[in-house]
């Protein structure tokens, strides 16, 4: 057995296939353990990937704990923006895969507590995120993104936290800017060690947060449940129970014209006009089932189910929703998913000490979507935001099988090789009900099937200093959003979009800097056959395939803590995402930047943060200009925001406080946060906040 004292965020559980370390057989927060196997944990360090771990509990020092926006700044290649719009989600991107996608995830592979949600077609959305529970998030870029399935960019894991003794109790709350607040409400713990059977451990979090919002017509209400239950079988196995529901009621404020956004960064006039919003029901459960075989072998089983209701009301005017072929102006949504992922690890000895992981992947998810229009007449003048004649109806169904093995091999002291594969297979069933004169039967299918192989070379330099090459390709489906609607106001399914496919290479090195870690990587991207936007306007966002595309670009973080108390974080990023093709119509775009990616991204925070006392610290964000359309004729202005944070932390017998202040945006900069991508009445423009306060508390008690 090898003991290794690291930072918690320091073992990323994210790359099981290649790391495999069962929270069953993990120890306390400062020690990784593996007991009853000889084999060694890898920290972040030695990990032979671009990978960027971020701590719950720095997610939930001095901040709202409501957004990811808040607390994933400091990791490299990660471009998350808040739209200032909770009917649409964060958007996120990883090395400029994602930037396209006008409302949820798109080219991120997403987990929560290894259930994923990321949907079998490739979409997700972050907005069941317990922050207040979060143990780890772990962002993997770069090759290895491609053992995970249908992505491209990288993957997003997060853990919540795993209950121990003592048993404690916490309540937090914040106020902020613009009527935002958030009550939340935390219990832990565990009924003996973890280690006999019958040990149960336990952790329940639940939090409703509301807002007027900055803008107008953008108020919303969240109400969130996370609960993780652990239950130890025997001294080699282990059960878990997971549960996770969100509910949220949004209004949508949608996308200004530049002279809007100049003239009034807050105003609605389509949300008011049409009351566009959102409604967002998901519930979910799963069970994880950890065995250790043997001193060589783990058996992994993950089994979850769950349901989405959506319904959401767009900015359509009356004219085109009277086509034949128009969908409406109001999606109704009724989702339910279910999976099942069973991994095998083997620990052995090939003339050189070799780890095997093999598993079978199987998801699938069956959705009932219809459309309304979005007004009833009232003396022959349309009444928006009230749901009216229905427009489609269909029945959709999306699966996808994926056998995948992971290798990895100490070739010597200071050279490892860690390589896999993944056959990727992703099918789509289409079956439409809705068949009237100008609007035919649609029904159609459609199946994606693709090797998936990635490849490192590790080389240590020394102990504390090593380099690493990597390559592999991914591919990315059509969601079934991005499906569904085609091009010119036409009736169907888009099955004329094809998958895209890439191929990255990436060099990279890591050394640890006293009680810190520097990480660099350089990366290029091809990819074939990209999918991009090819229209938005109201809600229907069409697709096409744009051909060649090559993202190139350095990644460089630092995470140094000075002493018990300094801590500072700095990351930048350098990304040149460009068209090797012509997508454009009317002009020649080859050559252009692909719309919403920042060319250079920077960050730095840095911080006084003592165990008990009065605390402080301030962050700095730079990004640099975005397009917002594939012609390069529109873009948003690069911006630079500051933010302070101050607060104070006691404890008195069993009771400890936090209390904390906080001002973003400190100078008052009027900047757009993110772009909607070739909005097709050039309203790209989504305004962030200016100078906004919150101040903050949360207690708890340990029943010590």
């Amino acid at each position: 057995m090898k003991i290794i004292t690291v930072r918690r965020a320091a073992l990323p559980a994210l790359l099981l296939p290649l790391l495999p370390l069962p929270d069953a057989f993990a120890a306390d927060d400062q020690t990784m353990v593996v007991s009853a196997t000889p084999q060694t944990t890898v920290s972040e360090l030695d990990t032979p990937a671009a990978v960027s771990v971020v701590n719950g509990d720095d997610m939930r020092h001095a901040t709202p704990r409501v957004n990811l926006s808040e607390s994933l700044n400091s990791v490299p290649g990660l471009q998350v923006q808040n739209r200032q719009n909770y009917a649409q989600d964060l958007q996120l991107s990883i090395r400029g895969f994602g930037s396209r996608s006008t409302f949820g995830v798109r080219g991120i592979r997403l987990y929560v507590d290894g259930i994923p949600a990321t949907m079998p077609d490739g979409q997700g959305q972050t907005s069941n995120i317990d922050i207040g529970s979060v143990d780890t998030i772990e962002v993997l870029r770069g090759p290895f993104s491609a053992l995970y399935g249908n992505s491209s960019g990288g993957v997003m894991n997060i853990t919540t936290q795993t209950g121990q003794q003592p048993t404690t109790i916490e309540a937090s709350s914040y106020y902020g800017s613009y009527g935002s607040w958030r009550y939340g409400l935390k219990a832990t713990g565990a009924v003996g060690d973890g280690t006999q059977a019958g040990d149960v451990d336990y952790t329940v979090s639940t939090s409703r947060f509301a807002t007027h919002g900055y803008r107008d017509h953008s108020g919303a209400r969240k109400n969130q449940a996370n609960a993780k239950l652990g239950v130890r079988i025997n001294d080699v196995s282990k059960v878990t129970l997971l549960f996770n529901s969100v509910d949220i009621k949004a209004n949508d404020p949608g996308g200004l014209s530049y002279s809007e956004w100049r003239a009034n960064p807050q105003q609605s006039p389509r949300g008011d006009q049409y009351n566009t919003r959102k409604d967002l029901k998901q519930t979910q459960a799963g069970l994880h089932y950890e065995r250790q075989l043997s001193e060589q072998d783990d058996l992994s089983v993950m089994m979850y189910a769950g349901e989405r209701q959506t319904t959401q009301y767009q900015s359509i005017p009356m004219a085109p929703q009277l086509k034949p072929s128009h969908a409406g102006g109001v999606i109704d949504l009724d989702r339910h998913y279910q999976g099942i992922d069973t991994r095998w690890t083997h620990r052995g000895k090939l003339l050189v000490p070799v780890t095997f992981t093999t598993g079978l992947d199987y998801e699938n998810m069956s959705e009932k979507r219809k459309g309304y229009e979005n007004f009833v007449l009232d003396n022959g003048v349309p009444d928006y935001g009230q749901q009216g004649a229905l427009r489609r109806n269909e029945r959709n169904l999306m699966w996808n099988l994926d056998p995948y093995l992971q290798t990895q091999w100490q070739l010597t002291n200071k050279l490892s090789l860690d390589a896999g594969v993944r056959y990727s297979s992703v099918w789509f069933d289409s079956n439409d009900f809705y068949v009237t004169p100008g609007n035919g039967n649609d029904s159609g299918d459609a199946s994606y099937h693709k090797w998936l192989p990635a490849a490192s070379l590790k080389y240590a330099l020394t102990d504390a200093w090593n380099v690493y090459v990597s390559a592999g390709r991914g591919f990315e489906t059509p969601t079934i959003n991005e499906l569904s609607y085609r091009p010119n106001d036409q009736s169907g399914l888009n099955f004329d979009l094809k998958p895209s496919t890439n191929e990255t290479v990436e060099v990279g090195s890591k050394t640890r800097i006293g009680n810190g870690l520097l990480t660099a990587a350089l990366f290029q991207t091809d990819t074939d056959n990209e999918i991009v936007v090819d229209s938005s306007s109201g809600g229907r966002t069409s697709y096409k395939n744009a051909g060649k595309t090559r993202h190139q670009g350095a990644e460089l973080s630092l995470d140094q803590q000075f002493g018990e108390s300094w801590k500072l974080k700095a990351a930048w990023t350098w990304l040149d995402a460009t068209y090797r093709t012509n997508v454009c119509d009317d002009t020649n775009c080859n050559g252009n930047r692909i719309p919403g990616i920042a060319r250079n991204m920077g960050y730095a925070s840095f911080g006084y943060e003592p165990e008990h006392g009065w605390y402080a610290g301030s962050d700095i964000r730079y990004l640099s200009d975005i397009q917002a359309n594939d012609e390069n004729t529109a873009k948003a202005p690069s911006w630079t925001v500051v933010g302070l944070n101050t607060g104070y932390k006691f404890g008195v017998g069993n009771w400890n406080m936090d209390v904390f202040g906080r001002i973003d945006n400190l100078f008052d900069r009027g900047y757009v946060g993110s772009v909607i991508v070739n909005e097709s009445n050039g309203r790209y423009y989504e305004p962030a906040p200016g100078r906004n306060y919150g101040v903050g508390l949360s207690v708890d008690y340990s029943f010590k």
